[in-house]
């Protein structure tokens, strides 16, 4: 026996436990990125790169880029309506496509689909880091890595969504790299702090929390540290000086919109997304609401509907546990780089919530604008279960207690593992504890239009015809089309109006209109054939015409 401990001990190493975690969940990746559909935002991601490297391309080789193919079709950066997005991810994949698919659609969002994923386990990499380091195990650390990917919305988005997804990566690569920084300030660890800093910043302007969090830091590390230190803190605030600049250097070089006048540019950018006009709706509690007319409790409702419910409570806990902490140990509490650590994560969470709550800024549907916040909530998390940990060694009563939660949440966890394969491909529907009853009529479902790629294959599996004319939202049905078989794709006719006699078919996901629950037989749709479900949620149904 202790033989079989020893080797036990011996096996489990963290390198080999790591090293097992993350390559089965690149392996995942590998195996199931040819799963998901193209979501409603991709082809206009994918357009804003290729418009970046038209513009580049004309500074650096005019002639290159004018021998090639449809370049003309190519919109010129100045004046296009999306330049005011981060391009860190879609000039690097434009390259890629470029490079390795060319008029090859599909491949070219299979390939795109894979490297968001990787860009995702990055981000899972750099919050296992984090974790690591702020609890002081790889063990808590690992924890905290799992439950991000065992995040059901989170994993399904980790293959379609570049903006919200790469951005959450970006940003806590950002926060390890911040604490890397202010463990061991130095030039070349600032250095690399600005780089990741540029890099979330050039996907989505918000990335400016990762300065504003670095200066908070470093304020803090200068109001603590011993007088003793002067010289160290003299160090810190050079390398910091240098940080700013090299971070305001990555940011210009890695955003070609920003090129012509850096200043001005970044300025106007900068009030073009705090005064975003967004015309869509979302449907919320039964209502179409406009994106900038939202209740100040939609973000936190949605976050407690589409997270696993053991991640809430244990993170509740776990603020709670830290705030008293903070509370009992007063500004005597913050001399240790934990313990800032620690502030920094509940800043982290509650700030960019309550800067949308208190300014009313404009949201689309779900919370998938503050999805950087929720490497943050799971931190929280693993400190409300080190919490009941802690508390199961205490007297019997509150062992008693503990273990029972930490029971009752493991078998939540693994019911959600179950969840997860049920849905599959499509977890962007999930709901933690809502029937399906009730989630329909109520809330948004597919608002990516995900599950129209798997309605147009029904479509064609089941009819024969050599054409088929079919209608519905034009746009998520173009999306739905850019994964199908060219040869299939040829076979499909699309038609605006629903109600002309030659539409064969008509295809919903029930998204901004008023008939949550199906189309009543007034419009003239013809006969529900076949309906897509989530577990029990209606998110996709194709209409038959009667003939």
């Amino acid at each position: 026996m202790p033989f079989l401990g020893s080797f036990l001990k011996s096996l489990l190493t963290a390198r080999r436990v790591v090293g097992l975690f993350f390559g089965l969940l690149l392996l995942t990746g590998l195996l199931l990125h040819r799963d998901y559909g193209v979501s409603v935002d991709e082809p206009r991601h994918k357009l804003n790169g290729m418009v970046n490297i038209k513009y580049v391309g004309e500074m650096l080789a005019p002639e290159l880029v004018r021998r090639q193919a449809g370049t003309e079709l190519i919109p010129a950066l100045k004046g296009y309506s999306e330049n005011d997005h981060g391009v860190a991810f879609e000039v690097p994949m434009a390259l890629l496509n470029f490079a390795f698919t060319r008029n090859n659609t599909q491949a070219a969002y299979w390939l795109r689909h894979l490297c968001i994923f990787l860009v995702f386990v990055a981000g899972v990499y750099a919050l296992y880091k984090l974790a690591t380091l702020r609890f002081q195990s790889w063990r808590w650390g690992l924890l905290t890595a799992l439950l991000l990917v065992l995040s059901p919305r989170f994993f399904a988005e980790a293959f379609y969504n570049a903006q919200d997804i790469v951005f959450m990566a970006l940003f806590t690569l950002s926060i390890y790299s911040l604490a890397c920084f202010l463990r061991s300030p130095s030039y070349q660890r600032a250095l690399l702090h600005a780089l990741v800093t540029a890099l979330a910043i050039d996907v989505r302007i918000l990335g400016v929390l990762s300065v504003a969090f670095t200066l908070g830091m470093v304020g803090l590390e200068l109001l603590f540290r011993p007088r003793a230190e002067q010289a160290s803190k003299l160090q810190l605030a050079r390398n910091t000086a240098f940080y700013l600049l090299a971070s305001a250097a990555f940011m210009v070089i890695g955003w070609p919109a920003l090129w012509e006048a850096p200043l001005t540019n970044f300025m106007a950018i900068f009030r073009s997304m705090s005064h975003f006009g967004w015309h869509s709706k979302v449907f919320y509690f039964g209502q179409y609401l406009p994106g900038s007319a939202i209740p100040w409790h939609y973000i936190p409702v949605w976050i407690s509907l589409t997270t696993p419910l053991p991640y809430l409570l244990a993170a509740l806990l776990g603020m709670g546990a830290d705030l008293q902490r903070f509370i009992r140990g007063g500004l005597t509490g913050l001399r240790t780089l934990e313990s800032r650590l620690g502030l920094l994560v509940l800043v982290w969470l509650l700030g960019p919530m309550l800067l949308v709550i208190v300014l009313h800024s404009v949201v689309y549907n779900g919370w998938r604008h503050l999805y950087f916040v929720y490497p943050a909530l799971l931190l929280l998390t693993v400190q409300g279960v080190r919490t009941l940990v802690h508390w199961s060694n205490r007297s019997t009563t509150w062992r008693g207690l503990a273990y029972v939660l930490l029971g009752v949440g493991g078998l939540e966890v693994a019911h959600t593992v179950v969840r997860m394969v049920r849905l599959h491909p499509h977890q962007q529907v999930y709901f933690s504890f809502l029937p399906a009853q009730t989630v329909v009529g109520h809330f948004d479902r597919d608002y990516w239009g995900l599950s129209y790629r798997q309605g147009l294959e029904w479509v064609l599996s089941h009819d024969p015809s050599p054409q088929i004319a079919y209608s519905g939202d034009p746009w998520m049905l173009y999306c739905g089309t850019l994964l199908l078989p060219e040869d299939q794709k040829k076979r499909l006719k699309y038609i605006w109006n629903a109600n002309r006699p030659e539409v064969q078919c008509f295809l919903t996901t029930y998204h901004q209109h008023n008939y949550p629950h199906s189309y009543p037989d007034s419009m003239g749709l013809g006969r529900e054939v076949h309906t897509i479900r989530a577990e029990d949620l209606p998110i996709l149904t194709v209409y038959q015409q009667k003939r």
